[in-house]
């Protein structure tokens, strides 16, 4: 019987159809090659199995508790505005002033500005449907060709026959943008959303790029589908930031993989707070010679959260460097997993790889798992990798206590202390106090005020 009911969900597990593809390709307005490349990701959609728990990349997240024929919702009849969203979401996160920024309500563009120099250094920062039509040379050539690859995956793969809507940044060989780049997404319903965020650096360039998504409370669950492909050239320096903090009801598959060139460097910040389930895949390429890349994520879950983070570091040059941390905190009956690996190729000499997972549990019946690797082809390098998790000290708690504070108190100070120095890594000020911000609300939800 039991046999049979996971046969049952497996074939349940993804209602949509082919005319899906094609409803969703008119809605966005698609070229032929877009429509053309829609499908052909649908075909390996098909035939790539669902994940299960016999994956090893699967193994410590079921999905079986989802509600597929409940979450797969293409209808592109919900509502669509800029007052939707709370301004807060919109308005500058990093410095006073940013030089584009996009706003989508429920998968659809609501709001467009670009600052007008950015548009005469020859900067591309659009929606990504937009984009494909009147740049069709250079999104044919970079979505999903040198990134994230619909073979990859069952989502990968119906993520790229479905995607709703993205961002497109291109920023041109010489071109060093100065003011940050801001995208949101806001989803108010239920209705499956698939984003793609597409950044491409030519040779010689800088940029800052922040995205965001949040979501407001529904009922039932909801499906998010997203990807994100960065590529950074030569001499390119790209930093971006995404912050997740969808509403607990979102059931989230994302595949994220960023590409640095010779001399290149990616910094990386990922902030993971909401949804109800998420599985994430983030990769980091080193393609050439003195590449350079850092990750720097946190995470806080609470209640039935479960977040499953997969992350690769990958160096395939001579004189690669990358540098993750990833730091959680676990309140509730939550759970979390990061499991990670160094990858160093045969020839890629000289390789500095650095790799850290620390966790806080707050609750007892909180679990985390972190799983460090290495897979080492080179002889010469510098490999180093961590991985703790651990409960409050309860002698810092007394210490504090004994000073007047109460337990409430005392114990957000630990936390806020555990995080530092991953919060140290992130060079905005507002998108630390975002961050904290995001933290502070769930330990005073959930923290007992004894």
């Amino acid at each position: 019987m039991a046999t049979i009911r996971r046969q049952a969900l497996k074939e349940a597990v993804l209602p949509f159809k082919r005319e899906d593809v094609l409803a969703v390709s008119e809605r966005t307005g698609d070229a032929d090659w877009m429509r053309e490349k829609r499908l052909a990701a649908w075909e390996a959609a098909e035939q790539l199995p669902m994940p299960t728990t016999n994956d090893e990349p699967w193994r410590r997240t079921d999905i079986r508790m989802v509600r597929w024929e409940d979450t797969a919702l293409l209808t592109g009849e919900a509502q669509a505005a800029l007052d939707m969203v709370p301004a807060e979401l919109y308005h500058p996160l990093i410095g006073d002033e940013q030089g584009a920024l996009l706003v989508f309500v429920n998968g659809r563009l609501v709001h467009r500005e670009i600052n007008p120099k950015l548009e005469k250094q020859g900067v591309i920062f659009m929606d990504l449907a937009t984009a494909a039509r009147e740049h069709p040379a250079l999104v044919q050539k970079y979505f999903m060709t040198h990134a994230v690859l619909p073979e990859e995956g069952k989502f990968a793969a119906v993520h790229g026959a479905l995607w709703t809507h993205g961002v497109f940044l291109y920023v041109p060989r010489g071109q060093h943008i100065e003011l940050p780049l801001h995208s949101v997404e806001y989803v108010t319903g239920r209705e499956t959303t698939a984003t793609h965020i597409l950044a491409v650096l030519d040779e010689d360039t800088s940029a800052t790029f922040l995205h965001e998504s949040t979501s407001r409370p529904a009922d039932g669950q909801t499906l998010h589908l997203g990807a994100v492909e960065l590529l950074a050239g030569t001499n390119a320096n790209l930093r971006f930031v995404r912050i997740q903090n969808w509403a607990e009801n979102m059931i989230a598959f994302e595949h994220q993989r960023g590409r640095v060139g010779q001399a290149g460097q990616i910094d990386w910040v990922v902030g993971e707070m909401g949804s109800r389930l998420s599985k994430l895949f983030t990769t980091l390429d080193l393609d050439q010679n003195d590449a350079w890349g850092r990750i720097s994520g946190l995470y806080f879950t609470h209640g039935s959260q479960h977040l499953d983070i997969d992350t690769e570091q990958n160096h395939h040059a001579l004189r690669n460097t990358s540098d993750l941390l990833y730091k959680g905190g676990l309140l509730g009956e939550s759970r979390t997993v990061w499991q990670g690996m160094i990858v160093v190729d045969p020839g890629a000499q000289k390789t500095d790889g650095y790799q850290v997972n620390r966790n806080l549990i707050l609750d007892r019946s909180a679990r985390a798992d972190s799983i460090p690797g290495l897979e080492i082809k080179a002889d010469d390098v510098r490999c180093t990798h961590a991985a703790a998790t651990g409960q409050l000290d309860q002698d810092e708690i007394f210490y504090l206590m004994s000073r007047g504070i109460s337990r409430f108190e005392a114990t957000k100070i630990i936390v806020r202390g555990f995080f530092d120095d991953v919060m140290q890594r992130i060079p905005f000020e507002e998108v630390v106090a975002r961050l904290a911000d995001h933290i502070e609300d769930k330990l005073n939800k959930d923290l007992p005020r004894e």
